[in-house]
């Protein structure tokens, strides 16, 4: 297999990065090859065992990539759940797909936890992957790097100490208390990463893509909204066997954002279709298409279910060796995998998170695609429009937008 020029270019320069330092951070976008690229800058090391850790539904690919460059290293890949599972190998390198995902703080997340314990065991070469390495702030690079010997953050015991240097800490009063909050990262901790660093872009790749987004606006059931109106009313509604309670302004949020696609998770913790509208319109307008379906909540799963039957898949392997469509839960499905087969990518519900929005609308990208048609299904009157608004414009959506929207749903 072939690798592209400025492959073989970050191949040769991250060489050197981690013959100096033993730890790269590949900041490539989505597309551009990261993953190729890692394996074979651990082809060239002379590496003997890599593990590579990333999200279950990559592993596939990347498996794919291994076959095809066919390095002379053996490979063992493993989602960051199962990692608690792993036998020490004496593995000489670790590769960290989507690294952002250790990025939580104050405290450090349970995977980079693990990753830690992980690499002090093996002391191997490191390398880090992420398209977006601090996608909602600099302060979550702090966990992704901390279990590297020779990270730049290094001197600083825990993330209270670096927040002391890196980190513009506020108070926020939160029920008569005020809490620290750590989101304000300072660019300093960019510039410190960059002798670790290597950063890529589609554009600079050569990428052509025109993306197109239209918003396709469904009337839902009668009862769906009737369902909407009485729970802004009332704040619960009694049924013979189940209930629907919104008694805070969250909850008020996520089922009034449920109800808008035709799903509810009643207070039990069952769930249920409520409204089938949403499934069939997509059913019907992308008919004999092979498309990618993001869906939020998992009774929007069941719904697409009930009307695709067997011409739904939620497994990537089948999507790209059959003609059946695929439907995948936003968060889980943004990163890591690519939907290169698929003709559009429709949303059946949008996630409040931007980098849900920026991330997941890649999927289809890669260099010799010009075009990529995706399509959001927002019920009249809904809540999507809104959320969209926030997202689209790089802003998660929030409790207090939906408190100045909820006069207009």
């Amino acid at each position: 297999m072939e690798f592209r020029q400025y492959q073989k270019k970050i191949i040769e320069e991250g060489l050197s990065v981690l013959k100096t330092h033993r730890f790269l951070y590949l900041a490539m976008e989505v597309r551009t090859g990261k993953t190729l690229t890692s394996l074979g800058l651990a082809d060239r090391l002379n590496c003997k065992n890599v593990l590579f850790i990333t999200k279950k539904k990559a592993i596939s690919s990347i498996e794919n990539d291994y076959k095809l460059l066919h390095p002379s290293y053996t490979l063992q890949t493993i989602n960051y759940e199962s990692l608690h599972k792993i036998d020490s190998l004496g593995w000489d390198m670790v590769i960290c797909d989507e690294a952002h995902s250790m990025g939580a703080f104050p405290k450090p997340s349970k995977r980079a936890k693990q990753v830690k314990t992980l690499i002090k065991k093996e002391n191997p070469y490191v390398i880090l992957l992420s398209g977006t390495p601090t996608p909602e702030s600099y302060s979550q690079m702090y966990h992704q790097v901390y279990a590297i010997p020779s990270n730049p953050f290094a001197k600083y015991k825990n993330f209270y100490r670096f927040s002391d240097d890196y980190v513009n800490v506020t108070l926020r009063p939160i029920g008569g208390m005020s809490i620290r909050q750590y989101k304000d990262g300072s660019q300093k901790i960019l510039e410190k990463m960059k002798p670790f660093t290597i950063s890529y872009t589609q554009a600079e790749a050569g990428f052509k893509v025109e993306t197109k987004e239209k918003i396709l606006t469904v009337r839902m059931s009668e009862k769906t909204y009737h369902l909407i109106k009485q729970l802004k009313k009332n704040l619960v509604i009694e049924g013979r066997e189940e209930t629907i309670l919104a008694d805070t302004s969250v909850k008020l949020m996520m089922k009034i954002h449920q109800l808008s696609s035709g799903t509810i998770k009643f207070e039990s913790g069952n769930g249920m279709v409520l409204d089938h509208t949403k499934a069939k319109f997509i059913y019907t307008q992308f008919a004999k298409k092979k498309v990618g379906i993001f869906y939020k909540f998992v009774n929007e799963l069941k719904a697409l279910k009930d009307i695709y039957k067997d011409e739904l898949t939620t497994e990537l392997e089948e999507f790209n060796t059959t003609n059946k469509s695929i439907a995948l839960q936003i968060v889980s499905g943004r990163e890591g995998i690519s939907l290169r087969k698929a003709e559009s990518l429709i949303y059946y519900n949008i996630d409040f998170s931007a980098t849900s929005y920026w991330q997941s609308r890649d999927r289809m990208t890669t260099k010799e695609r010009l075009k990529n048609n995706i399509y959001w299904i927002f019920a009249e009157k809904g809540i999507e429009k809104k959320i969209h608004k926030a997202v689209s414009n790089k802003k998660d959506y929030t409790l207090n937008h939906f408190k100045r929207d909820l006069l207009d749903l």
